[in-house]
């Protein structure tokens, strides 16, 4: 098979959470486990930290990777899901600081699937499985020096979860994928905590008091040392300058103050820096040699080293248009508040989601003012744009219908005056379609 083979093979043959939802969900860690020690369990190989969370984990995963990059780490990248090629989800970042993210080799795909087929033909891994092994495969062959794992769905089921890392992190707990890990704050924090290992540090960004006790008991449980970011610092000023976000960071105790340059110019990323910033304390508590010089360049080149897309990516002014991947309730609000700080006249939000989210719960949150676009993503588990028009407009929210995100951002930019804000949200799949003709 060659690459394009290959891919169509894993997205084809195997199930793919991302693309049908539910039925690809895996509530144990058998396959993986077994997938790995076919391998000759790769995953010991290497060194690696730990990331969970509702939202932020991703932004959280990439600031890390960059920062890990810059002080001379060879550094590698899993993450989920991908905007455009598959192999975003597997990144290698050189450890010269100055190199772009590489993604992994379209060979080392191929010969990775072609090696393992008849064990996929035997035991039926889901598409997720199938990737958590194959990156794990190819960080322990490129003998990383430290790898940034990213669970996938939850945390103590999730397929990443066969690690044992240096350090845990889990950014914060809201309402997400409630069908698999549970109905309240507590049962999804006890989910997200399942990554917490023995003796193993572990970082929470944002606690709520539902959730505390929960990450102290298990932490208690494991021994693990356990540190809440959000104790620890705090954003005392901000602003925008130039698609930067500038942040100036006090520490408990401390009389001075910090300041940050993020590439990620999303106002929510302060949250997420927050934490990074208590990982990278922790970090240098186990001896990784992480100094200022290297933390400070790899915020500021966050996205330009590793990659990052679709987190209030402006993508073209006059008007302007932003992505965001934005994809549940806490996101949503985050959006809004975003869209509230960035000076604009009239609001075109073009909006496509899938079929298990709270929809209703995360229209709530948009304002009444905005002219709506509503689409779909080309995959199953999209929800039909009709039945999405139809949910807004109980809210009052009035818009049109558009058969792709494409069509869509095409006739909002002809609607849009140069001083508008066009949109584009409510999906990973819906961001990862848009032309980049668009930009």
């Amino acid at each position: 098979m060659n690459y394009q083979e290959t891919i169509q093979y894993l997205f084809s043959r195997l199930p793919m959470f991302s693309r049908i939802g539910a039925a690809a969900y895996k509530e144990d860690l058998a396959n993986t486990i077994r997938l790995c020690e076919h391998l000759g369990n790769p995953q010991k190989k290497f060194k690696s930290i730990h990331v969970a969370g509702t939202n932020g984990k991703g932004s959280v995963s990439h600031m890390l990777a960059a920062i890990l990059q810059t002080a001379g780490y060879k550094t590698g990248l899993y993450t989920s899901p991908h905007l455009k090629d598959f192999r975003e989800r597997i990144k290698l970042n050189f450890a010269s600081g100055h190199a772009v993210g590489k993604m992994i080799d379209e060979d080392f795909v191929i010969s990775f699937t072609k090696k393992i087929k008849p064990l996929i033909e035997e035991i039926e891994p889901s598409f997720f499985e199938i990737t958590v092994a194959m990156a794990f495969d190819f960080f322990a062959g490129q003998g990383v020096d430290i790898a940034v794992i990213e669970v996938g769905l939850g945390g103590r089921l999730d397929s990443t979860n066969i690690i044992t890392p240096e350090l845990s992190v889990i950014t914060n707990i809201g309402w997400d994928h409630m069908n698999f890990l549970g109905n309240t704050l507590e049962k999804i924090a006890f989910e997200k905590a399942g990554i917490i290992k023995p003796g193993v540090p572990v970082v929470i960004g944002e606690y709520l008091p539902e959730t505390k006790p929960v990450f102290e008991k298990i932490a208690a449980e494991k021994n693990a040392a356990l540190h809440f970011a959000s104790q620890k610092r705090f954003l005392s000023a901000w602003e925008w300058q130039r698609n930067e976000l500038i942040v100036t960071v006090e520490e408990q105790n401390k009389t001075d103050h910090r300041v940050f340059r993020l590439d990620l110019p999303g106002i929510y990323q302060a949250k997420n820096l927050i934490t990074v910033l208590e990982v990278v304390s922790v970090l240098k508590q186990l001896n990784f040699n992480l100094p200022d010089l290297a933390v400070q360049t790899g915020l500021q080149k966050t996205k330009k080293l590793t990659g990052l897309h679709g987190r209030w990516e402006i993508i073209q002014q006059h008007p302007a248009i932003v992505l965001d991947v934005g994809h549940n309730e806490e996101g949503f609000r985050q959006i809004v508040q975003q869209i509230e700080l960035t000076d604009h006249h009239r609001l075109h939000l073009i909006i496509g989601m899938v079929k298990d989210k709270e929809v209703e719960k995360m229209l709530a949150c948009l304002p009444q003012t905005a002219h709506y676009y509503f689409t779909q993503s080309n995959i199953p588990r999209a929800l039909p744009a009709m039945e999405l028009n139809e949910k807004a407009a109980k809210l009052n929210l009035e818009g049109t219908i558009y058969p792709d995100v494409n069509t869509a951002i095409k006739v909002a930019k002809s609607n849009a005056a140069k001083n508008d804000l066009i949109v584009v949200c409510g999906s990973v799949f819906l961001v990862g379609e848009v032309s980049t003709s668009i930009h």
